[in-house]
C-alpha cells in the first residue's frame, strides 16, 4: 500500500476517514479497530505472544521504536493477562488518542484546540492529508476486489483489508458486499503465518461481534 512507513494501527485509523465529508465514519467503533491492528502488529512482530488464548509479552525488555505500539507493549506489561479479544475494547481509547497524537505529528492530521459547550478544552482533528487517505483505500479496495492475486498481497495489506471488513468499515466495504467477497477475505485471512493466524482470528471475531448490531 502507499506510505510503506505507516503502521498497521495508523492505517486503519485513516482508512476509517469518509474524505467527503474530511471526518471519521460513524458506523464502526474505530478505537477497537485502531486496537487490533496495534495488538496484531505487535504479535506480528513476535513482541506478544499467544499463551493459551492470553496475549502476553515475549520478555520485558524488547520495543518497536513507535510510540503507539510501545505504550500498548507497556500497558499489557502492566496489566493482569487477558484473551486476545479481552484487549480489543479495554482502554482502548488510549491507542486511538496515541495513534492521532503521531499522525498530528507527522502531518497527517491537523489538531485544532477548541473548548466544549464553551468551557472544557478538547483537541478536534483534521484529516490534512486527503490524497494519501484516497489512495489507501484504493489499493486496499483493489486487494480486496482481486485481480491481485492473493499470494502477491502482503501480509500486513492483507491485515489492512481483514480487520476493517471484520470491523464492517463502510468507507472500504459496505454490508452488501460481504458476501461478495466472503471467498477473497478467506484467502486474504490465511496470508498470516501460523504463529499469528490464531490471534488474527480472535481478534476478527471481536471486531465482527462489536461490529453486530444489539440484538443480532
Amino acid at each position: 500500500m502507499p506510505d510503506g512507513s505507516l503502521s498497521l494501527p495508523a492505517r486503519l485509523y485513516l482508512l476509517a476517514w469518509d474524505t467527503t465529508r474530511n471526518q471519521l465514519t460513524d458506523t464502526v467503533h474505530v478505537d477497537h479497530l485502531v486496537r487490533a491492528g496495534a495488538l496484531t502488529e505487535l504479535a506480528r512482530r513476535g513482541l506478544l505472544l499467544d499463551d493459551d488464548g492470553i496475549a502476553t509479552p515475549a520478555d520485558l525488555d524488547s520495543d518497536t521504536g513507535d510510540a503507539v505500539l510501545d505504550g500498548l507493549l507497556e500497558l499489557v506489561r502492566e496489566s493482569r493477562p487477558h484473551h486476545w479479544h479481552s484487549w480489543v475494547p479495554l482502554h482502548a481509547r488510549v491507542t486511538l488518542d496515541a495513534v492521532r497524537e503521531q499522525l498530528a505529528a507527522e502531518g497527517f492530521l491537523r489538531a485544532e484546540k477548541r473548548r466544549a459547550l464553551g468551557v472544557f478544552p478538547t483537541v478536534e482533528y483534521v484529516l490534512e492529508r486527503v490524497a494519501v487517505v484516497d489512495a489507501l483505500r484504493a489499493e486496499a479496495r483493489r486487494i480486496l476486489e482481486g485481480p491481485v492475486p492473493t499470494a502477491e498481497v502482503s501480509d500486513r495489506d492483507a491485515a489492512v483489508v481483514t480487520l476493517a471488513a471484520a470491523a464492517e468499515l463502510r468507507t472500504l466495504v459496505s454490508r452488501d458486499e460481504h458476501g461478495r467477497y466472503k471467498e477473497r477475505l478467506a484467502e486474504l485471512a490465511e496470508k498470516s503465518g501460523p504463529g499469528t493466524r490464531k490471534v488474527e482470528e480472535e481478534l476478527r471475531a471481536a471486531l465482527t461481534s462489536a461490529a453486530a448490531p444489539a440484538g443480532a
